[in-house]
């Protein structure tokens, strides 16, 4: 599955969330290192579903750039 995935530049690190898995959350040193927390959080969060039988959600959130002058 593919899920859209918010990334967010704070002051000295970064963060990160899916909309579409709440609670899934990872926070990063630096761009590279967020990339992989956050795909470990989400392969976790889904182990974690899937162990309480819980269903897994279809991915639904949509990320788009919308251009203003």
């Amino acid at each position: 599955m593919r899920y859209a995935v918010v990334i967010e530049k704070a002051a000295g690190n970064y963060s990160a969330y899916v909309p579409d898995l709440p609670g899934c959350i990872a926070v990063g040193d630096t761009l590279e290192e967020i990339q992989q927390m956050i795909r470990e959080a989400i392969e976790f969060h889904l182990e974690g579903m899937e162990l309480n039988r819980e269903s897994i959600p279809e991915p639904s959130s949509l990320c788009q750039y919308i251009e203003v002058c």
